[in-house]
Order: C-alpha cells, then structure tokens, then sequence
C-alpha cells in the first residue's frame, strides 16, 4: 500500500517536531562578564545525556560550565559543589577563590559574615561549631546561608541534629520572614513572585541549586561532620550535634569590579590575595571586615549592598566605581564600557 506524499511530510514533520522538542529541554547555561573572553556574555549549550523534564534524574547529573576555562564547555556533572573548584567552599571552611587560590577562614561560631557584597545583592553565612577544651578558637562550619537581593531577603538553612539520616531532609527555607516549603521531588522548583530568584531541588533530599537572576547560581548539599572527620582532626564532637552543614559553590554571572566579601574579593580584578603560599592550611583573617550583625544583615564595614534601588540598579553610582577601571585591556575592559581618548 503506498502512503501518499502528504501524510509522509506529516509524518516526518511530526518526527522532526519530537526530536527537536526532546532536545530543547536539555537547555542551556549562561557565563557573564566575569567569565574568560571566550566564554564572556554565552550561553553555552547542554549535553544531551543532561537532566530533561521527561528523565528528570538523569544519571543524577546537572549542566554546569567553569566560565573561568579557557574551553567553555558546558558538561554533566554530579548534583553536588565540586569542592576542588573555583567559587567552592566545603570542609571547616575551606575556600578556593576566584583567582584559584585556596584559603581557609575559620571565623567565630554562631557568627555572621559577608560572603559576598556587591550594590546590587550581598550572600552572607552563619557558622557553627564548637571549641573544645584547650583550643584557642571555635571549630566551624557554614550552617546558613542569607541572600538579599532587590526587595528580597532570602535564606537557607540546615536543622540541627545529633545523629545523621540521609533519609531525611535537612534543609530549611525562608523568604521575606516566611517559611517556604519546597516539595521534596527532584527538581522540583520554587520562584519568588518576580521571578528574581529560583530554588530547584537537585535530589529529592539535601541538594539544591540557587538562582539569583542575572547574578549567581549556588549549588548546595548538606552534609554531616562524620565520625572519621572527628577521629581524623579530633573535633571532640559533642553528643548531641554532629554539625550538619553546607558545601557550597558559586558561579557568579555578573559581579562589579569593586565586589567584597570574604570570597567575592577574589573575584576583582586587582585583589592580591594575603593567603600564604606554600602553606598546608593558608589562614586568612579580617574577621571584624566581614562581620553582620545577622544573617540577613547588609551592614559590616567592607559591605557594599544598598537598599535604595538607584545604588542596587546602578543608576547612581559611588565616586569610586569606576577607579579599577584599566583602558590598557581593550575597549570596555570587561565591565561594559567604553575607553576612549
């Protein structure tokens, strides 16, 4: 039986349709001017062995591209920071900047630091920890994270608990001084009324990754200190408390030139880092620099987050803005504007 010319057109263009649309949901990511020049203002195709809507654990991986690699390739990865990479911060805590380097800044339990700070949006952290008899400083570990960004005060944090159960979930959402549940499925996803910031569960349990539009990505796992940590570095846990806390990375899209923060700084263009080369654990301090009066605070001396939205926009700027400004490098030098003579 032969199948006329125009019910096979049909069907190859119902074919064709498919194919593309099943590609489509393999999406793409975006590096921002703070990426190398190669990667600068992309977006960057997925694979297509990436989650999709219709396999949505895929290998349990994710799409992400290092913007700081000269190759800019977007690749499948593990739902997790990779805590070997730029933008990471895991362990007690143990940073690696965005200049590569590896520092370790211990701060003070159930204190507040500036993690970042930039007019527009500022990420704080709460740590915790302990100090056991005969030490001269606290053991710690990030247990919050706090975002503000346009009208938004956004945070993130683990539940206290004294034995570990990867069975349950440890994580707990607020926004604007309201709980926020986010069902516990994979990929399941969360967006404040503006659309500004998205919450997407990576796992159905402990994983998660922050969208702050046109700033960051966070990506979030919560884990436990162990029982081989403790016998490795001699935490002398306390019984009740096995410290649940967060490893962290960012992937930052847009960052001013001035930025601060403990691991924002790392990021400008001029920064020179104090950590020491060469040392096994490179202590930086400056505690009092970085220090909030809470999670959601934008007030500490280096912190740049302003609450009147013609700073945060940018249609008033600081004298200083445009000090770091190098018209040597090329026309904008990376921050979107023009050097002329």
């Amino acid at each position: 039986m032969e199948v006329p010319k125009s019910s096979l057109l049909m069907i190859i263009f119902v074919v064709a349709s498919c194919f593309l649309h099943v590609k489509a949901w393999h999406g793409q990511t975006y590096c921002g001017g703070n990426a190398t020049p190669r990667c600068q203002l992309r977006y960057i195709d997925c694979p297509e062995e990436c989650p999709t809507e219709m396999f949505p654990n895929s290998q349990n991986k994710i799409c992400w591209v290092d913007c700081f690699k000269p190759l800019c390739e977007a690749v499948c990865r593990a739902v997790k920071p990779n805590c070997e990479s730029y933008g990471s911060i895991c362990l007690d805590p143990r940073f690696i900047g965005g200049d590569g380097i590896v520092f370790y800044f211990h701060g003070k339990s159930n204190e507040h630091f500036s993690i970042v700070s930039d007019p527009d949006f500022q990420i704080n952290a709460r740590f915790t920890g302990h100090r056991p008899a005969g030490r001269t400083r606290d053991f710690t570990w990030i247990q919050a994270l706090g975002f503000l960004f346009n009208s938004h005060k956004f945070s993130l944090e683990t539940t206290k608990v004294a034995t570990w159960d990867s069975n349950l979930d440890h994580l707990k959402f607020t926004i604007d001084g309201q709980d926020l549940i986010i069902p516990q499925e994979t990929l399941s996803t969360w967006y404040s009324s503006d659309k500004d910031i998205k919450i997407e569960r990576l796992t159905e349990k402990n994983s998660v990754i922050v969208t702050i539009k046109d700033k960051a990505e966070i990506m979030v796992n919560v884990v436990p200190v162990t029982k081989e940590d403790d016998r490795i570095h001699n935490y002398k846990l306390p019984v009740d408390d096995c410290f649940a806390h967060f490893e962290v990375q960012f992937k930052f899209i847009n960052l001013s030139p001035k930025v601060d923060g403990i691991l924002g700084r790392t990021y400008r263009p001029d920064f020179k880092n104090p950590a020491k080369p060469g040392v096994v654990m490179p202590v930086v301090g400056g505690e009092d620099s970085f220090r909030t009066y809470s999670l959601l605070s934008h007030v500490c001396k280096t912190c740049l987050f302003s609450e009147d939205p013609a700073v945060a926009s940018g249609s008033v700027k600081p004298k200083s803005t445009y000090a770091l400004l190098d018209c040597s490098r090329g026309a904008s030098s990376g921050y979107g504007l023009v050097c002329r003579k």
